[in-house]
């Protein structure tokens, strides 16, 4: 079965991740990581891409991005993926693909879910028993948008800015949604959108997506519809 095409809602932030493939490391040395970062950064500014915030796992990259145009993410990646590749490739002797296929995205209802996928994003490596607290892994935007660390490739979204009127207290009211984790309910609502494809938000949010996108925006219903008895005579 194809995949569906992805969404594109002018205005709503899309989740993004790409993966090295058959799930190997896409970094190896903290010069990778810099690289990628130029990559990105050079890629962003090209293609009109705001990131509102991102992490970089050993093998694999999180962003929350509004791209401007329906094709900014696609060629955003496109981008990063021609330039990191044969870097990566050339510093590490190695040959052939480094992602698994494309990048995976969903949709995501700003009002509802922009804190929530921040928050799922930056506290990636904490799940992952890499470090105690997200302040601790330098390669993410937490330490940007929770503790005021100039980053160029962090654009705050309305959403994020609304937290407070200057940026000590945004940072302030952020660091304190740190102080509880996400629920079950909310990492299995972000992961099954993203990897699914889906649009995360309300049932109103999808139905929104669903006119301008002209597909679905949710699984159907599971079960087989139940049969309507006619009268009897």
């Amino acid at each position: 079965m194809s995949r569906l095409p992805r969404f594109h809602v002018p205005g709503q932030p899309l989740h993004a991740i790409q993966r090295g493939n058959n799930r190997e490391p896409i970094f190896a040395t903290e010069d990778d990581y810099a690289y990628y970062r130029v990559c990105l950064l050079d890629a962003a500014k090209e293609h009109a891409v705001a990131i509102h915030a991102y992490v970089f796992m050993t093998n694999h990259v999180h962003l929350l991005a509004s791209p401007r145009s329906e094709q900014g993410l696609s060629k955003l990646f496109q981008s990063v993926g021609r330039r990191y590749v044969q870097y990566f490739n050339q510093q590490h002797e190695r040959t052939g693909t480094l992602w698994e296929g494309r990048y995976r995205a969903t949709v995501v209802h700003a009002e509802d879910y922009l804190l929530t996928c921040m928050r799922y994003i930056e506290m990636n490596p904490v799940r992952a028993g890499m470090v105690e607290r997200p302040g601790d892994y330098p390669h993410s935007s937490y330490r940007a948008n929770a503790q005021g660390e100039v980053d160029t490739l962090v654009s705050p979204q309305r959403v994020y800015r609304h937290l407070g009127t200057d940026e000590a207290a945004r940072q302030a009211a952020y660091r304190q949604l740190f102080r509880s984790q996400l629920g079950k309910y909310e990492l299995e609502a972000i992961r099954a959108a993203t990897h699914k494809g889906w649009a995360l938000g309300n049932h109103r949010f999808r139905e929104k997506v669903e006119a301008l996108t002209g597909r679905r925006a949710a699984p159907l219903p599971r079960g087989r519809p139940k049969k309507v008895e006619g009268k009897r005579k």
